[in-house]
């Protein structure tokens, strides 16, 4: 089984508040290959896998539509804030780069701490499922980089293919109610 580090109670909560359709290009799949690339780009960086997997559920979680949305990043982070001390047992520092990572993942940004990079990489990776090809030079980590693993990344999201964290989380893609936000 693969670790996640995120609880089926996290998630449960994080989509109690969530507005868009789960299946949606922002939704549950997105964040579960989001998380694969990032432990896997991890694995091979050193940077902080409890981190990037929290950046994958945190930094679309509070999006408002499936277009361009300014400050959702900000408002994930902001939701990853409400749980400290509760469901999310993690040091500041961590918690620093998780917020850092969510509200800025829009900007385009290369520069930072490793972990932040990972966790941007990771979210940059998967732009195949809406048709756009990852571009190496707006990758920040050489891991991200590698032409094998950009392959891989392109095909998964590509394909749209959802991932077994997914159903690890036992969240049901069509069946989980959905708020719409008008």
């Amino acid at each position: 089984m693969q670790k996640t580090f995120i609880s089926n109670e996290l998630i449960n909560i994080i989509l109690s508040g969530y507005k868009l359709p789960l299946h949606g290009i922002h939704g549950l799949a997105h964040w579960a290959r989001v998380m694969e690339y990032g432990l896997k780009l991890a694995d091979r960086n050193g940077a902080d896998p409890v981190v990037v997997a929290l950046f994958a559920v945190f930094h679309d979680c509070r999006r408002l539509n499936e277009g361009r949305d300014n400050g959702h990043g900000r408002r994930g982070g902001d939701f990853a804030s409400s749980l400290r001390g509760t469901m999310l047992g993690i040091s500041s520092s961590q918690f620093d780069l998780l917020y850092y990572a969510c509200s800025l993942h829009t900007e385009g940004k290369t520069e930072g701490d490793i972990t932040v990079q990972t966790c941007w990489d990771s979210d940059r990776l998967d732009l195949n499922r809406v048709g756009i090809t990852t571009d190496p030079k707006r990758l920040c980590t050489e891991a991200a980089k590698n032409p094998d693993l950009l392959s891989w990344a392109g095909e998964m999201s590509g394909k749209q293919i959802i991932p077994e964290i997914v159903d690890i989380w036992s969240v049901s893609l069509t069946t989980h109610p959905v708020q719409f936000c008008l």
